[in-house]
């Protein structure tokens, strides 16, 4: 069509219409991941992460994030300004990350203890060694939560300092975990049929599972909010980051998911204290560290009840369950977490890092 034959108001609304079907159809782009760090350590697929601070350092004690085995872990620095690890460095902190990578055919053999045992405990040591502190701050998210409180009650003695728990499944009651504990059940769930048959569970497979515990608010909501903010002029910079690293997936290990379905939403044996790592069994009650413990109100991946046991079965004296009335996602950016997550990690850690 010739633009230049239609009134500019009507041209203007082919723009609109135009650039939201490319979207739709090519998938969101944008600049996220973007705050400086370098490479400190690598193994396999894997890397540890140390960002460059913003201003000269204020706590001595550093902050290792753990997340999970699923989705790319820049949803902790979406995009500048908005960016919990941006904020953690304007604060004065030491801010490592370890990013699992991609895993490919050949580590669908992986399982959590090697995560745990062979990843988490070098990284570690790299965080010290690096930061030259003599503890540590353990930050778990989702799933790379459940990890870091399994590592935290295998290592519970110094160095490490304190654990924060971010929307972290501890308890997987299948009353309390709504419609993702119907869907693993056992008898409409066979994760060995599916690792013998996939090896790594594909991030598609992942990721549908997911939006279907929300199947209007994600199929449909996502792509009607991103139309109003496309028609209506809104900023669109961070509706384009997260739908972006929504669907940036990446594939399950297959024997971790093996043992991630069987362990824990089947067997719950986290809570039940048989879950066994090599040999050696994980008692949460052999934490003592100080313990923030985080959960989102409206979580529907994490439910609340999921995330609030942990409080009882760690063994600090010093520990809070903290809830924020967002989603599993949505504490994490935007407003809320400006004004709620970010200043309640700062300041609760900053009382506690030195």
């Amino acid at each position: 069509m010739d633009k230049s034959t239609v009134p500019p108001e009507v041209a203007d609304k082919l723009d609109k219409y135009a650039r939201g079907t490319r979207i739709m159809l090519d998938g969101a782009r944008a600049e996220t991941g973007q705050t400086p760090k370098v490479t400190v350590w690598t193994k396999n697929k894997a890397k540890l992460y140390r960002y460059e601070p913003e201003k000269p350092k204020k706590h001595s004690i550093p902050i290792f994030m753990v997340y999970a085995l699923i989705n790319k872990p820049y949803i902790l620095d979406l995009m500048p300004g908005n960016s919990l690890i941006e904020h953690l460095l304007g604060e004065g902190f030491d801010v490592y990350l370890l990013d699992w990578g991609v895993p490919g055919d050949e580590d669908a053999d992986l399982s959590f203890e090697d995560f745990v045992l062979d990843y988490i405990k070098p990284a570690t040591k790299r965080v010290l060694w690096t930061s030259g502190a003599e503890s540590y701050t353990l930050f778990g998210y989702c799933m790379g939560g459940t990890m870091s409180a399994i590592y935290a009650s295998l290592f519970p003695e110094k160095p490490l300092e304190n654990l924060v728990l971010l929307t972290t499944p501890v308890d997987f009651q299948p009353e309390e975990i709504g419609l993702l504990g119907l869907w693993t059940r056992e008898e409409y769930l066979d994760p060995d049929l599916l690792v013998e048959s996939l090896g790594n569970i594909p991030d598609d497979f992942i990721d549908n599972s997911m939006q279907m515990l929300k199947p209007i608010q994600n199929y449909v909501g996502t792509y009607a909010s991103m139309w109003e903010r496309i028609l209506e002029e809104k900023p669109m910079e961070t509706w384009l980051a997260m739908n972006k690293w929504v669907n940036d997936g990446t594939p399950f290990p297959g024997a971790a998911f093996r043992q991630w379905i069987r362990d824990f939403y089947q067997g719950n044996k986290l809570v039940k204290g048989e879950l066994k790592m090599r040999g050696r069994k994980v008692d949460l009650s052999n934490i003592m560290c100080p313990v923030l413990n985080i959960a989102g109100e409206k979580d529907h991946i994490c439910p609340m009840p999921q995330a609030k046991s942990t409080i009882d079965l760690v063994g600090s004296e010093d520990k809070e369950f903290f809830v924020l009335d967002a989603g599993h996602v949505g504490l994490m950016t935007g407003r809320g977490a400006k004004e709620g997550l970010w200043p309640k990690v700062s300041s609760w850690l900053g009382e506690r890092s030195g």
